[in-house]
Order: structure tokens, then sequence, then C-alpha cells
């Protein structure tokens, strides 16, 4: 019975109830379809804020878990282990808070299939939340494998031009990362005895040399996800031919599954092995900022500039999570929520403007600001949120980031914090360049193309003004009054660092 009512479990589970019913309902009822997604997602979002309201953010441990014999036998000890903590519980909100935003923009943009695309953008809820919960490693892999069925399948059929090469790349990729993973969580069940987070924690011991190859292993599963330069290929392409509400999820909650990863298997289990790793993982780090960001000035296409400055972002965290500090490794964790907000929400209103164009190409628009003015005021806002201005949300995380790799010892020089600012500046650049050409200046081909055959564009309606509000509203809320957000994590955070020294 615990297992029905335990709220992590609620969280994770609950999406079925949606998926159930949507298997019932007659694939022509579109509406009731959406509706229906939409309410289990919703029902979902507020059961993980009655979890925050149980959550005691002083206490560093995790909480509301729920261990259950699962796998005993041949001398495997797998369990059915979820738990949160401060490392994880804004991961999971983040969860459950996009995912009814994404439904919500499919509202017009998914005329095809709708059934089958509810149930599976249900079944990807399942699987991000399960492993932002889960506490035994077998357990987490499998949340982790499953994520990348509906999400293969969402690209595959409701995708751009391109989508099954871009669908089958984001599989292969991820899929010869995972196995290196799951060889070595075979080896520390098998060789530890459990598969238990918690427990292989308070075990320690693993000598230093089999460290490097464990943390080795889990990362070549972590930095594709991220994904960190030079594993990035699979991502340009995955977000450029995915439906909106995939590119905001993938964007949004998918890539935190890479820096999560790292933030609660590398650096706990493998402490000696991340504090060898440091240095070369923050040079990649920046190396993917300053390409990340110099890659998306050079685009044409508004959605894979976006695409490419979250090569640039997710660079940010990993600098933040290696700099083994709590200044670094706070700046990422809230720099992941960040992000997600930022660029979820620029992949939204890409995809708005392309409903009505259907093109992305930068080239053709311009004047958008005289004819869509919410649009424009609201792009605005976004785009200056995601290249970091003071009073919004990414200046806090990218501040403190680089707060925390300039001071740091593990990363041993304060130069990694010096080039990472610049891809603060380069962002500005490519960022205003992209609003400069598409709301700006003289009208594009586009513009007097629609004037022409006496149509116009229009402006973002309510439904879409109320997809992009609870947006808004966490761009301001982080950029003006972190605090709450980092009383979360600082427990957690300062019991992560007391393994690590």
């Amino acid at each position: 019975m615990e297992f029905f009512t335990n709220p992590l479990n609620l969280v994770i589970f609950f999406p079925l109830v949606g998926v159930l019913i949507t298997l019932f309902l007659p694939g022509e009822k579109k509406n009731a379809l959406r509706w229906t997604a939409l309410i289990t997602s919703l029902a979902t979002f507020g059961l993980s804020i009655w979890m925050l309201t149980l959550f005691d953010k002083s206490n560093p441990d995790l909480q509301l878990t729920l261990d259950l014999p699962w796998i005993q036998v041949a001398g495997w000890n797998i369990h059915y282990n979820v738990g949160v903590d401060g490392l994880s519980i804004l991961l999971v909100l983040l969860t459950t808070f996009l995912t009814p935003i994404s439904i919500l923009s499919t509202w017009t943009a998914i005329e095809e299939r709708v059934k089958d695309f509810m149930l599976f953008f249900l079944l990807l809820e399942v699987g991000m939340s399960g492993v932002f919960l889960a506490q035994d490693l077998f357990l987490f892999y499998i949340f982790w494998e499953f994520t990348l069925v509906p999400m293969y399948f969402l690209i595959g059929i409701w995708g751009g031009p391109r989508r099954i090469y871009a669908a089958i790349k984001f599989f292969l990729y991820t899929m010869a990362g995972s196995i290196l993973m799951l060889l070595a969580i075979l080896w520390l069940g098998i060789n530890q005895g459990t598969f238990s987070v918690p427990e292989l924690m308070a075990k320690g011991g693993i000598p230093a040399d089999i460290q490097l190859w464990l943390f080795l292993a889990f990362a070549a599963a972590f930095a594709i996800k991220v994904p960190m330069w030079p594993l990035h290929s699979w991502l340009p392409d995955a977000h450029v031919e995915a439906p909106t509400a995939g590119s905001v999820i993938l964007a949004g909650v998918l890539l935190k599954m890479g820096t999560y990863g790292f933030l609660r298997f590398n650096l706990p289990l493998f402490p000696e092995a991340a504090k060898q790793a440091a240095p070369w993982i923050a040079l990649l780090a920046v190396i993917g900022i300053i390409y990340g960001a110099w890659v998306s000035f050079a685009q044409r296409d508004v959605k894979k500039l976006v695409a490419y400055s979250s090569v640039s972002h997710l660079g940010f965290v990993m600098l933040g999570l290696f700099a083994l500090n709590a200044q670094g490794i706070e700046g990422g964790i809230l720099q992941m929520i960040n992000h997600g907000l930022s660029t979820g929400a620029l992949f939204l209103l890409v995809g708005m403007i392309y409903e009505q164009t259907h093109t992305r190409e930068m080239a053709v628009y311009g004047g958008l600001w005289k004819i869509t003015p919410v649009f424009g005021s609201i792009m605005l806002i976004v785009s200056l949120s995601s290249m970091g201005l003071p009073g919004l949300n990414g200046f806090v995380g990218e501040f403190t980031i680089l707060l925390g790799a300039f001071g740091s010892q593990a990363i041993g020089s304060p130069w990694f914090a010096g080039v990472a600012a610049a891809g603060v500046i380069m962002a500005a650049i490519y960022m205003l360049t992209m609003f400069q050409r598409m709301f700006l200046g003289p009208e594009g081909s586009i513009v007097a193309e629609v004037k022409k055959h006496g149509h116009a564009l229009k402006d973002l309606n309510w439904r879409e003004i109320v997809t992009m509000a609870p947006l808004l509203v966490f761009i301001f809320w982080i950029g003006l009054y972190p605090r709450p957000f980092f009383e979360l994590m600082a427990p957690a955070v300062e019991k992560l660092l007391a393994v690590l020294h």
C-alpha cells in the first residue's frame, strides 16, 4: 500500500492515469485527448507542489523515501528505491512544470495522430521524473533508458523533414554512452554488493584507479546527454527536427539528466576521480561555451541558433559543477533551471511564429515588432534572460558559476572563469543580432509576402499568452529574488562537499 501512497511515487506514476484514459478515447476526439493530457500533467504538477510542502529545506538528507526489495535473485540486491533532496527537487519541479506548458503549446500545432502524441508525452514525463528520484543505480538506468523510447517517436513521427535521421542519431548517441554506464553499474553492484546510491556512498573505499575508470564510464553517458563538446553533434539535428513541444522538453529537462547524473553519481561516488578530472572537464566546458556561442552567431535558422546556444549554456553548468565549491555547484543547479525556463521559452516562441510563416530563416523576417508587439515584447524579455541581463534569471546563475569557478581550487586557474565570461558577451551579440534581424529594421520578405496575399501576421492569442506567462513569472522571480531556490539546495550541497573534501 505504501507504494501507492508515497508522494514521490504519485509524482512519477500519476501520468499513467492519463495514459489509461487516453487509450480508451477515440482518436478523432482530438480536444478530449488534449484536455486529458493537459489535466493529467497539471494534476502531476499539483502533486509535485504537495511534495514540496512536505520537503524540509533544512534537511540535507534524502526525504520522502521509499525503499522496497525488488530483484533479489542470484545475489542481485536491487531495490525499488526513490528519494528526493536539495540536489533533485528543483529538477523534479521543473519537469512537472514544463510538461503541461509543452502540452498546451501543441493545441493547434499537432493535428495528426494526436492520441499517440499525448500517450508518448505522458510516458516521457514518467521516465523523466523517475530519473531524478531514483536512488538505486539499476532503477535509475531503467528510467534513463525508458526516456529514449517516447522521445525517439516524438521526433521521428511529428518532426521536420529530416526527422528519421535526427531521431536515429539521438537514439544511437545516447545508447552508445549508456552501454558504458551499464557496465560500470554492474561492476559496482557485483563488487560492492548493492546498487543503492546511499549505501555505496556510505561504504566508499573504491580504489582511486578503479574510481577513474568508473567515473569515465558514467561520464560517457552523461557527457553525451548534456551534451558536452565534442559530443554535441546530435543535439542541433534533434532540436531542429523535433516538434516544438519536443524541443522544449529536450532542452528543458532531458539535457539536465546529463548534468544531474554528474552531480548525483560522479561527484559523490567517485570523489578522488572527480577532483582529478575537474580541470579537464572545466577545459571542455569552456571550449563548449565559446564554441556554442560562436556557432550560434553563424546560424541563419533561428531554431538552430537556440539549439547551439544550449551547448554554450550547459557549458556554464558543467563549469560550475566541477568548480567543486558551494558557489559553483549551487550556481550550476540554478542554471539548469534557468536554462530550462529561458531556452524552453525561446523554443515555444519560435514554434509560435513558425506555425504562421512555416519558415525559421531570420533573413525573411524583419519589422515584426510593429506587427506583433506582444510577441516581440515577450521575445525581448526571454532573449535578455538567455543572455544573462541583471534582474533576470540567467544573470544569477551565470554570475554565481563564474564566482565559484574564479575561486576554485579544484579547477586550479581563474583563467577558466575569465574565458567563460567572454561567452556571456558573445551570448549578448548573437541574441541581440537575432532580435534585430527578426523584429527591427525594414520589413522582410515574409511580411511583404503575407501582405501581398491579403493576410496578416497575427499577434499572440490568449492561449499562447497563457502558455508563456508562467515562464515569465519565474524568469523575473529568480532574477529578482533567488533566495528561496538557493535555500532548497544549500544543505544538500554542503553535504556533497563534505563527501568531496
